[in-house]
């Protein structure tokens, strides 16, 4: 029953062990461990003195003994008088004076040294995992974000937990070194292009090389609105990123959703000749913001126009799982090389850093779209596709999970 027992808890943990088992194991197989050979040693202690005494016996008498040992029921009188004179009356008594301690407490220091040594290579794993990621804390606190640890052995669930979790950390720390150090002169550009273009034709105008009328004031506004959707979609992504983004929470389908923003690229696919392939699948009930989820959706459609148009596809799939929602937007475009995925959701990054912000885009899309699934408690992710072409993963709690996530 207990085999059976300790099975199904093996079974229900799949995986690494949570860390009150990993230890729970060990100890106690180092108890178990320990019993036994203390009993074993007990047993060939007795052994060995049971042979010694008995070759001090005459063999008549030694002969006897081990004929009524076999058969001691109605015998015991001459057994007892054998005993008593052969062996020893302190074997017999009770208390610290019987030999048979000191043979335990000589077995108990004789495995204390191979107990240390045993506990300490059992809790080698642990030890190495904290070592592991210690190690690659203080290089990131000496400013190496590339620094990522790794598994080491079969650790606990938890320290496999907490060293995913620092990379997770590590990568985004990396990401925003990338970011602080190239958004400064990306923003400088991406507000200046405009704003030069705005201050000309207002200069023009006001030295009558240009009329001063609607067509010119149009021209103006333009450039003034991509200077204000540009300054919007920073402050929506540094909200997102401080965890203050506010959402208007509600129960949606998100199979509608993504029909309502396909008919919305309706003519821009038409355009472009691109022919979507939709796959809709169970009941992809989704709690969130609708429209913050509308513009990831957008973000992803959009770019597969925008840079992937000559494959012709774009593939959209969604499917509900036990606790999310996976949302697949993927084309056959060009791609991108395998060093330049982890960049994709960095801010102002473009593939091809030639391309203009009318043919490009800002390069905030992406991080927008990252921005929104993380404040959501889902994630997107980006993934070349084998035989060409890329696919994005959106990740969004169901109903029910996101409840009782909120509840707890």
């Amino acid at each position: 029953m207990a085999t059976r027992n300790l099975k199904r808890l093996l079974q229900s943990h799949s995986g690494p062990m949570p860390l009150w088992l990993w230890m729970g194991l060990r100890m106690s197989a180092l108890a178990i461990g320990a019993v036994i050979a203390v009993a074993a040693g007990m047993w060939a202690y007795f052994h060995l003195q049971d042979r010694v005494i008995l070759g001090r016996v005459p063999p008549a008498a030694r002969e006897e003994i081990l004929r009524l040992r076999e058969h001691p029921k109605g015998n015991e009188d001459r057994l007892w008088s054998l005993v008593q004179q052969h062996y020893s009356i302190e074997q017999f008594i009770p208390g610290l004076a019987n030999p048979d301690w000191l043979m335990v407490g000589a077995l108990v220091a004789c495995e204390v040294p191979f107990l240390v040594l045993f506990g300490v290579l059992a809790s080698r794993n642990l030890s190495r995992q904290f070592g592991q990621v210690a190690s690659s804390a203080r290089r990131v606190a000496g400013g190496d974000f590339r620094v990522r640890a790794k598994v080491q052995g079969t650790p606990p669930r938890e320290m496999v937990e907490l060293t995913e979790d620092f990379n997770d950390m590590t990568a985004k720390l990396a990401q925003y070194d990338r970011e602080l150090s190239e958004s400064g002169a990306m923003l400088a550009h991406e507000l200046r292009t405009p704003l030069n273009a705005a201050m000309g034709r207002v200069q023009g105008m006001l030295d009558d090389v240009f009329p001063c009328d609607a067509t010119q004031l149009a021209l103006v506004h333009r450039q003034l609105k991509q200077i204000n959707r540009l300054v919007g979609d920073l402050r929506l992504l540094s909200l997102a990123r401080a965890g203050q983004l506010h959402l208007e929470h509600e129960v949606f389908s998100l199979s509608d959703l993504v029909r309502e923003r396909l008919a919305w690229l309706e003519l821009a696919m038409d355009e472009t000749d691109v022919r979507p392939t939709v796959i809709l699948e169970g009941e992809l009930t989704v709690h969130g913001d609708r429209d913050r989820v509308g513009q990831v959706v957008l973000v992803l459609m959009e770019n597969v126009l925008r840079h992937a148009a000559e494959g012709g596809v774009l593939e959209v799939r969604a499917v509900t799982g036990d606790a999310a929602v996976e949302l697949t937007v993927a084309d056959r475009g060009p791609g991108v090389a395998e060093d330049d995925l982890p960049l994709l959701l960095d801010r102002f990054w473009r593939a091809d850093r030639s391309r203009s912000r009318d043919s490009g885009g800002s390069g905030l899309g992406l991080a927008i779209a990252e921005a929104i699934c993380r404040a959501h408690g889902g994630s997107l992710t980006v993934s070349r596709r084998e035989g060409g072409g890329l696919r994005a993963t959106v990740t969004l709690l169901r109903k029910t999970e996101a409840s009782r996530r909120s509840s707890e």
